[in-house]
């Protein structure tokens, strides 16, 4: 999964991916299965988070290009998100199922959703499947 801004609806489906596949879930320090919450993905007001590693469909490491590696995401805690690359910038809103593990984002002006597993989710690493299997591991500023 390559998270450069795309026209069409691939464009955010990639980078939020990216950038939600670092979150682990941890309890008082050791991962486990629970879910987390939705402020571990927005802090009290808004987090930025920016992808360190993607794997594709079949579990291969894939290399992050240095534009990637500047691109970022930021949720704010009202629901709100803002994705932006050296050169555009989409925003819309987004939610968090704990019980299911689900980020959905949803792209303003274009109405598309896009929904992605949380394997892992703390205060400081977010790590996002794709439905076809690739994943996103993303890192708190």
């Amino acid at each position: 999964m390559k998270v450069i801004f795309e026209s069409g609806t691939n464009r955010l489906l990639t980078f939020l991916l990216m950038t939600l596949l670092s979150i682990g879930s941890f309890s008082c320090g050791n991962k486990s299965n629970e879910g987390g919450n939705a402020q571990m993905i927005s802090g009290s007001t808004s987090k930025v988070w920016k992808a360190n590693k993607e794997t594709n469909s079949v579990g291969d490491k894939e290399k992050l290009s240095k534009a990637e590696k500047q691109e970022q995401i930021q949720f704010f805690s009202n629901g709100n998100f803002t994705q932006t690359s050296a050169t555009q910038s989409d925003n819309g809103t987004w939610t968090y199922d704990p019980q299911t593990k689900t980020l959905s984002l949803t792209y303003a002006n274009n109405s598309v959703s896009e929904n992605f597993s949380v394997t892992e989710l703390d205060e400081d690493n977010l790590k996002l499947q794709a439905p076809d299997g690739s994943t996103l591991e993303l890192e708190a500023q």
